[in-house]
C-alpha cells in the first residue's frame, strides 16, 4: 500500500485528507508537530507528500527546495495561495504539482495517482544503460562505474540521460528545459545552471571530470 504524508497545519482539513485517503486505498498519515519538518518527511519517506506552503515555523517553498537536494519523493503543494508567483516558485523547487484551496478532492485524488503511477513506473524493473565508461540504472536513477555509485536527483539523472541519447551531439539549454518541461517539471535557465554544476560535481566523484563539456553559446555535448 502506498504511503502519503499530508504535512498540513488546519487540523480539519488535515484530519478529512487522512480519512478520504485510507478510505481510498492509501496508507494517510499526518505531522501534526512542525518542529523539524524536514527532517521528519525524511524519516518517515512517503511515497508521496501533500504540503502546505504556510507553516508554522518552516515556509513549505522552503521545505520542498530542501527536500529535492536529497529525495525525488512526489511533492503536491496544497495552499492558500493563489498567485502565479507562488505557483512557479513551488514547480521550480520541484514540486510535482500544484493545487489551490479549495480544492475538489476527486480531482485530488485523480492527481495523486496519476503521480504515484508515473513514479512507479520509473522504478519498474532494473534497466540499465551501458554508456561505456558508466552504466546508467534507470530503476534507481543512479549512475555506476567501477563498483562505485552515485544517486541523482530526478532532473539530474533526466539531463544525463537525454546528454546520452545525444552523445557526440551538442544540446543546446533550450533542448534540455524542454526536455524537463515535458515530465511536468519546471525549470529556467539559472536552475539549469544549478543542475549541470551538480550533475558535474557528482560525477567527478567517480573520475568521471570534464565528460560534460560546454560549447559557448551553442549548449553541452557528453564526450
Amino acid at each position: 500500500m502506498q504511503k502519503i504524508l499530508i504535512v498540513e497545519d488546519d487540523e480539519k482539513l488535515r484530519n478529512e485528507l487522512e480519512i478520504f485517503l485510507n478510505k481510498n486505498g492509501y496508507e494517510a498519515q499526518s505531522l501534526k508537530i512542525f518542529e523539524d519538518t524536514i527532517q521528519d518527511i525524511l524519516d518517515i519517506n512517503p511515497d508521496l507528500v501533500l504540503l502546505d506552503i504556510n507553516l508554522p515555523n518552516v515556509d513549505g517553498e522552503f521545505i520542498c527546495k530542501e527536500i529535492r537536494k536529497v529525495s525525488d519523493m512526489p511533492i503536491i503543494i496544497i495552499t492558500s495561495r493563489d498567485s502565479e508567483i507562488d505557483e512557479l516558485l513551488s514547480l521550480n523547487y520541484g514540486a510535482d504539482h500544484y493545487i489551490t484551496k479549495p480544492f475538489n478532492i476527486q480531482i485530488l485524488l485523480a492527481k495523486i495517482s496519476s503521480i504515484l503511477r508515473r513514479a512507479s513506473a520509473i522504478n519498474i524493473g532494473q534497466e540499465k544503460i551501458d554508456c561505456r565508461e558508466f552504466i546508467l540504472n534507470i530503476s534507481r536513477n543512479t549512475v555506476e562505474r567501477d563498483k562505485k555509485e552515485i544517486e541523482l536527483t530526478r532532473n539530474e539523472f533526466k539531463i544525463l540521460k537525454y546528454l546520452v541519447q545525444n552523445r557526440g551531439k551538442i544540446v543546446s539549454r533550450e533542448e534540455i528545459m524542454e526536455c524537463l518541461w515535458e515530465s511536468e517539471s519546471f525549470i529556467d535557465d539559472n536552475t539549469l545552471t544549478v543542475n549541470i554544476t551538480r550533475l558535474r560535481n557528482k560525477l567527478e566523484e567517480i573520475d568521471l571530470k570534464e565528460i560534460i563539456q560546454t560549447k559557448r553559446g551553442q549548449g553541452y555535448i557528453l564526450m
